[in-house]
């Protein structure tokens, strides 16, 4: 999955990955406050070059916040995309091995009855042997969220 990412994506995970870490948030640190010593005119022989409030400084900040939000976005609805693959690759595996284990099941029921094994008093043995019905399951989690959403509002 990682090779079929766009550019997009790959720098979106780079400017992510880079600017997701505290060193950025120090260097974010450093640079502002230096920027306001500057600007205060607290420094002998700087001359300011954007007066308080900062308008500059505004802009520049207003701008980094605009571009890594969306980087970050673009990094997240990619992983959301890879959650969503694996859950249903998992949902896929689960189904799979539910049938697997009912069949064996199955097999096990004819081979204790050829064998005269008296397994009548196991009240959960023809539950076990069914099939799940995951329509049913479905529309039972659809209905209970709904019926959650109500509660909330």
């Amino acid at each position: 999955m990682s090779q079929q990412r766009t550019f997009a994506e790959r720098l979106a995970d780079a400017i992510t990955y880079i600017f997701g870490d505290l060193k950025f948030a120090v260097l974010n640190f450093v640079w502002f406050f230096g920027w306001i010593i500057w600007n205060m005119d607290w420094v002998p022989g700087l001359k300011p070059f954007d007066p308080f409030p900062f308008g500059l400084l505004t802009m520049i900040v207003s701008l980094e916040a605009i571009f890594l939000s969306i980087f970050v976005l673009i990094s997240q609805n990619r992983s959301a995309k890879i959650d969503k693959l694996r859950s249903e690759i998992d949902l896929q595996i689960n189904l799979t091995a539910e049938q697997e284990i009912t069949k064996v099941l199955s097999m096990l029921k004819i081979l204790l009855e050829k064998n005269g094994v008296d397994f009548s008093h196991d009240e959960d043995l023809p539950r076990m042997l069914k099939q799940i019905d995951t329509w049913e399951i479905e529309r039972k989690l659809v209905k209970d969220m709904e019926e959650g959403k109500k509660q909330k509002i």
